[in-house]
């Protein structure tokens, strides 16, 4: 059986409020059975919309929605962008292009969003002042390219640099997420095999030896201890997991010094420390030189810079360099008192300023440690492997040893 879906993109209602996804199947003019799912205003408007596309509509049911709303994700903004830079290149006038972006896909929280940002244009909002009044979706960069792209009349150019932006920022932001897991993995696969040896193996071990009548090796009466302690109060080190979590992200949220504390810390982490300073002046590099691309002023440039970098010791440099900058000083001269920025941006940002080129200097720069980034993050996941092995092999190889020696002294003995 043949699928499709939306088979009529062009001819939608006017309003995204009434639209309802449907369910269909039917025929086509070659007798090809045929299915999809269509945004559509009632059942009997698609069911005419199929027959004029030579499709004789057989069952059609709605769509039911799911109990929960899935949330935006920046990912999903990247792609808003890329979808309204495609429709108003092509002539598509906004509020219809906004329309048809909003009446596809599955994400209802988007189609809401979406919805709200039509009915701000419609009172006669601009686009840009429309999406400001969404800041948790559309931060200062996004709402400043917009309106720097409607005053000067170039906004499919702002809204192309937009999702280009978004879309390299989300990559580099998976690379780092791909970087972090694979610690995490270790711990992880670690602390379950242990757990599950300690709590369900272990204790068969033990039956076994109390039948030897013989005093145990030192290491296999630790490992019995920690398995009788862990069964008669395994809900402590779970209490403790959550509580030492909560107390983690509650402290990161509101306490500045102990977020600069962790981001420090963070940075000399052997391997993915240098991945996430990296990132850093990779995101630091390309958010600047996508707002001087927009022609935003360098002072009015830094705000939104600093927040890009992720990390609180590249946003308190960053904000350094922007009073040094308000006072007059080149951008580059500032870059260098902060003692934070390798050699190459600094040069780079310098051959920028005096070349006139500034935002093409910075755009390659970005692109080099984007590259770092993915080099690195290749080289975690081969070093990590053989770790891997390496630590499981301990604990695991560690509990069986402790488990088997009673059985070779007791071999010996015989």
């Amino acid at each position: 059986m043949a699928s499709t879906r939306n088979p009529s993109t062009s001819k939608t209602p006017s309003a995204v409020d009434g639209m309802q996804t449907f369910k269909w199947e039917g025929v086509n003019r070659n007798g090809v059975k045929i299915k999809g799912e269509t945004q559509a205003a009632n059942a009997n408007w698609l069911r005419a919309t199929l027959r004029r596309q030579g499709i004789n509509p057989g069952r059609i049911v709605k769509k039911p929605k799911p109990l929960f709303k899935p949330a935006i994700k920046p990912a999903d903004i990247a792609h808003f962008a890329r979808q309204m830079t495609t429709m108003m290149r092509s002539g598509v006038p906004m509020v219809q292009s906004l329309q048809m972006v909003g009446g596809g896909g599955d994400n209802l929280a988007m189609h809401d969003l979406i919805k709200k940002v039509i009915q701000g244009i419609e009172s006669g909002e601009s686009f840009g002042t429309a999406l400001s009044k969404h800041p948790q979706y559309f931060d200062r960069l996004f709402v400043n390219l917009v309106k720097a792209g409607e005053q000067a009349g170039t906004l499919e150019t702002m809204l192309d640099k937009v999702a280009t932006y978004k879309e390299k920022t989300e990559a580099l932001k998976s690379k780092i997420k791909k970087a972090v897991m694979y610690p995490v993995i270790v711990i992880v696969a670690a602390v379950v095999v242990s757990s599950i040896m300690l709590i369900w193996v272990i204790p068969q071990f033990k039956e076994v030896f109390s039948s030897f009548g013989a005093d145990l090796p030192a290491f296999t009466l630790m490992v019995i201890a920690m398995s009788e302690w862990l069964q008669a109060y395994w809900w402590i080190p779970l209490a403790a997991m959550a509580m030492g979590g909560f107390a983690f992200k509650t402290a990161l949220k509101r306490s500045t010094k102990f977020q600069r504390i962790v981001d420090r810390m963070i940075l000399k982490i052997p391997i993915i420390g240098n991945i996430i300073n990296l990132s850093s002046i990779a995101r630091f590099c390309r958010t600047l030189s996508t707002m001087f691309s927009a022609g935003v002023p360098l002072v009015e440039s830094m705000d939104s810079v600093a927040g890009s970098t992720g990390n609180s010791l590249y946003y308190d440099a960053t904000m350094r360099m922007k009073a040094d900058t308000a006072q007059g000083l080149q951008l580059n001269v500032a870059m260098q008192t902060t003692q934070i920025f390798p050699n190459m941006v600094v040069q780079m940002t310098r051959i920028g300023e005096e070349s006139g080129r500034l935002e093409e200097m910075l755009a390659k720069s970005a692109d080099y440690y984007e590259e770092q980034v993915d080099d690195l993050v290749d080289t975690l996941a081969k070093q990590i492997e053989p770790l891997i092995m390496a630590v499981l092999g301990v604990v695991v190889g560690g509990l069986v040893v402790a488990m088997y020696l009673p059985i070779f002294k007791l071999g010996a003995v015989v």
